[in-house]
């Protein structure tokens, strides 16, 4: 016998290599019930005859047979540090309209126009100082103007703004080349 435990059904001697649902009754003694083990054949056995709506009544059965049995309480989040809360699930009747409005909100960010910007385009916009809703016109004059106002050739010199150089011209490259702002 390979598992060291021996099948639980009358009679057998096989290894009680498969678990089944716990023992009815009251637990014994300390801790829960224990599990039934049986051999292959004896599984599939008590596999055939297990109903798990024994004992239940119509309407008992009615509310665990429900769509959304279980989802009527609010599951606690692993970790939050505030920056990406979770929506408010009690604010939705259907969960995954939860789940879509999260979405929305976090990856699909659109303009006025309707094309999307991502995290990345926003991040662009707010280096160059931008509203969301900029055309690619107002994208240029904008980035000619922090080009001149950070570089050393237009400010006498001063190298002090080259990461804000550096900045302003990989917002710009990006912002040149992403769907909210093609041509």
């Amino acid at each position: 016998m390979e598992s060291g435990r021996e099948c639980m059904a009358p009679g057998c001697d096989a290894p009680g290599e498969f678990r089944a649902p716990p023992l009815e009754g009251p637990p014994s003694g300390e801790g829960p019930r224990g599990w039934r083990w049986f051999c292959l054949d004896h599984v599939r056995e008590f596999n055939a005859g297990y109903n798990f709506f024994e004992g239940m009544s119509a309407d008992e059965i009615h509310d665990a047979q429900r769509p959304l049995s279980g989802w009527e309480r609010e599951t606690r989040a692993f970790a939050s540090t505030g920056a990406d809360r979770p929506p408010e699930w009690a604010d939705f009747a259907d969960p995954l309209d939860a789940i879509g409005a999260r979405f929305r909100t976090k990856v699909q960010r659109s303009r006025n126009d309707g094309k999307p910007l991502s995290d990345r385009d926003r991040r662009a916009l707010q280096v160059l100082g931008l509203d969301t809703d900029a055309d690619r016109s107002m994208l240029r004059a904008r980035y000619g103007a922090l080009v001149r106002e950070y570089h050393p050739d237009r400010n006498g010199g001063d190298r002090s703004h080259e990461k804000a150089l550096r900045r302003v011209i990989d917002a710009y490259q990006h912002l040149r080349h992403s769907p909210a702002f093609a041509g």
